[in-house]
């Protein structure tokens, strides 16, 4: 799975969190709870929905790293390929 697949995917699943969340204006750099105003909740959610979409564990020691669109795309995409980041 190439990054933009990725990418498409979570935007894909930030949607289904956020539906009134304008997902073209998302900044790749900042903190997807504060872009996106989600809760710790949602932001759960979302990490449940991408292990369930990509087939990926995710330990919560790593959700830091997902807090980006682009770190959430690099760490994926690590995880894909089977180099773990830590």
């Amino acid at each position: 799975m190439t990054k933009d697949e990725i990418k498409a995917t979570l935007l894909l699943l930030l949607g289904n969190i956020a539906p009134e969340a304008d997902l073209a204006r998302l900044t790749p750099e900042a903190t997807i709870r504060d872009e996106l105003d989600i809760d710790s909740m949602d932001f759960l959610n979302f990490a449940i929905a991408v292990h369930e979409t990509l087939d990926v564990e995710i330990p919560e020691a790593d959700y830091p790293q997902l807090a980006t669109l682009n770190g959430c795309v690099e760490y994926l995409a690590a995880r894909l390929t089977g180099e773990v980041r830590r």
